[in-house]
């Protein structure tokens, strides 16, 4: 068995240097790229695409996994092994629906479509890109037609990025959610409405990021296995063990933007880097799910992130990179103003009472979609109206409208958002039993976990007591 399981494992580290070499040239597309290289750019990952999915349904892998199959310990269902025959069949099956050349053609279109997202972002002009998105559509039902017969045209993506999750499941599950989140969001608009303008004022970006890097140094983030990167939308890429990459965004006027997005995409990267390294290129190697990977960078951004006793440590460092914007905002109110509760038109700005109606919105419209019901040309008008009746606003522009996320721009329309609510209910759960186990856990967050003794005077800024190389 362990000669198979290596055999297997061999296998899969070929396919994994083919998806590192993908995964560079993404990371380079979003940090880097002129935008004139998409062409050339997409007939690459085109090409990688296909020959790793031709890898992926290798009659070798199948035969493998049979023989494995077969000398199995049904008893020790737990083991590493057994988990890695479980995870590799789960992929085997999967890909094995999906011609080769579909995700050749796929990867060569996404190449193109998401500089035209940011061009169109920037002119606040849907036209420019609702072509590509037209044909992403055609090509998100093409892939669910590889599954039928299925009971929802949406349940192949949704299984895709959270595994045996479907459409009416999560339809239930925001049911539910909805009925107890808008009265909640009414009742607390109702009260007086928090200040934040102490988080709007002039904010130099390479302060932010200062700070920032050194608080997700504290949270475990290993910069010899990872930097950060700035993109149009933060991200987090794993090239494999060694190399866990993030992007943020930040705006001059805005400090919550580069700082939340770094603590949220830092819980990403985290989660990849705490992987054993012997799983490096393996199935077992990859995230349980989309879900559980939100889980971890919800809990950091919000849950450590945003709670009281993390800035009773951390607030005073933030004084002494930004003295001049927060000489004269005590604690109180900066910790009211990173948690205040008021519905907005950005997604990634939202605050954790609203957040959730946000992904609904979406899920909801990739649904209608995938269905039929929504034509991508449609799409603006009817995000607007639907903003209008769930949040009672409306953008002045689709640039903070139906383009401010990437999502439907960089991968399939379907089974993209519902991760994000999945993912803040599943960080809520793993914290109450870690708190439960660990009682201590809130005091250590209040606790400063990082100083660099080592840091040289001439290479480093003095904030407040700690040294910044």
């Amino acid at each position: 068995m362990n000669e198979r399981l290596a055999s297997l494992n061999d296998l899969y580290r070929e396919i994994s240097a083919i998806g590192h070499a993908q995964s560079v040239l993404y990371w380079d597309q979003a940090v880097n790229m002129p935008s004139q290289g998409s062409e050339g750019r997409g007939n690459s990952l085109g090409v990688l695409s296909r020959i790793a999915h031709e890898k992926r349904i290798d009659q070798r892998i199948g035969d493998l996994l049979k023989e494995l199959e077969s000398l199995e310990d049904k008893e020790d269902i737990h083991s590493e092994s057994a988990g890695m025959v479980r995870t590799a069949r789960i992929d085997y099956e999967r890909s094995a629906k999906v011609p080769p050349d579909f995700s050749q053609r796929f990867s060569k279109h996404l190449a193109n479509v998401n500089p035209k997202w940011v061009e169109a972002r920037k002119k606040d002009d849907f036209s420019i890109v609702s072509p590509l998105l037209t044909k992403t559509l055609d090509f998100s039902k093409e892939y669910s037609h590889y599954f039928e017969p299925y009971d929802h045209i949406g349940d192949p993506h949704i299984d895709r990025m959270d595994y045996g999750m479907k459409a009416d499941t999560i339809r239930a599950l925001f049911d539910r959610l909805r009925e107890g989140l808008v009265p909640l969001v009414k009742s607390i608009s109702s009260c007086e409405e928090i200040d934040d303008s102490c988080l709007r004022k002039h904010y130099p970006p390479s302060n932010q990021v200062l700070f920032s890097n050194e608080v997700i140094k504290d949270f475990g983030y290993d910069f010899s296995r990872g930097r950060q990167d700035n993109s149009p939308h933060p991200f987090t890429i794993g090239m494999g063990w060694g190399d866990v990459r993030i992007t943020v965004r930040t705006k001059e006027d805005y400090l919550a933007e580069e700082m939340f997005s770094a603590f949220h995409e830092a819980g990403h990267a985290i989660y990849e880097q705490g992987l054993k390294k012997e799983w490096d290129g393996i199935p077992l190697g990859r995230s349980v799910s989309y879900g559980v990977h939100e889980s971890q960078s919800r809990l950091w951004e919000n849950i450590i992130g945003r709670s009281y006793g993390f800035w009773e440590n951390y607030y005073p460092i933030l004084q002494a990179v930004f003295p001049r914007q927060l000489e004269n905002v005590d604690l109180d109110t900066y910790y009211r103003a990173i948690n205040r509760v008021k519905p907005g038109l950005i997604r990634t700005d939202a605050d954790e009472v609203t957040y959730n109606l946000h992904v609904m919105i979406r899920f909801d419209m990739e649904m209608d979609m995938l269905e039929g019901k929504l034509s991508v040309e449609d799409l603006p008008e009817a995000w607007h109206r639907r903003y209008e009746s769930d949040l009672g606003l409306k953008a002045a522009s689709d640039a903070d409208g139906c383009l401010q996320d990437i999502h439907w721009f960089h991968s399939m329309i379907g089974g993209q958002f519902q991760c994000y609510t999945l993912g803040n209910i599943m960080a809520s759960q793993f914290y109450e039993k870690a708190v439960s186990d660990h009682p201590e856990i809130p005091q250590h967050t209040a606790c400063l976990l990082y100083t660099s003794d080592a840091a040289d005077e001439e290479d480093s800024v003095d904030l407040g007591g700690r040294r910044i190389i």
